[in-house]
């Protein structure tokens, strides 16, 4: 893997050089930019907010309700006990054991979601400084196609490009 990329002090700097790399004519899919702290007032943090995570755990909810209804009742239904002339079914104490999985649903489906989205599960690392940690914020280029253009928009806002 090779990388170009710049550290930037300010969001200012950062914003510039991702305004430069767009440009260039590199899209926002393959720009990496990292921090140690959220920038929510300038554009280049708002590019990845749109997330189906919430749809998604809602989704694996109801698939969780789905099934400890269709447990419930099955295992009641399969073992039919002598009650004294009342339904085999409960629902009151049943509805324990929905809930708890109806949860674990949603659960289980929003850490699936946060895996995937992050991409954490990766088998080469994505690349990284340190200086990241220590307050600067890291904007660059993985794989760049073409190397003099990417550096050109990334040293446009007056910072030492670095190649991994």
């Amino acid at each position: 893997m090779s990388a170009i990329y710049g550290l930037y002090a300010t969001p200012q700097a950062a914003q510039h050089a991702v305004d430069g790399l767009r440009a260039a004519g590199i899209g926002d899919a393959r720009i990496t930019i990292m921090s140690s702290e959220p920038f929510e007032e300038h554009e280049f943090a708002q590019r990845d907010r749109a997330t189906w995570m919430g749809w998604i755990a809602l989704g694996g909810a109801i698939v969780g309700l789905t099934f400890a209804t269709w447990l419930t009742r099955m295992t009641e239904l399969a073992w039919p006990l002598p009650t004294g002339n009342m339904p085999i079914v409960a629902w009151w104490p049943n509805l324990i054991v929905m809930f708890e999985l109806t949860m674990l649903g949603g659960i289980l489906a929003a850490v699936a979601t946060m895996l995937v989205a992050a991409s954490l599960p990766r088998r080469r690392p994505a690349f990284y400084d340190t200086a990241v940690g220590e307050g600067r914020i890291l904007v660059g280029v993985e794989n760049p196609t073409d190397a003099a253009v990417v550096e050109r928009a990334l040293s446009a806002a007056g910072v030492d490009v670095r190649r991994l």
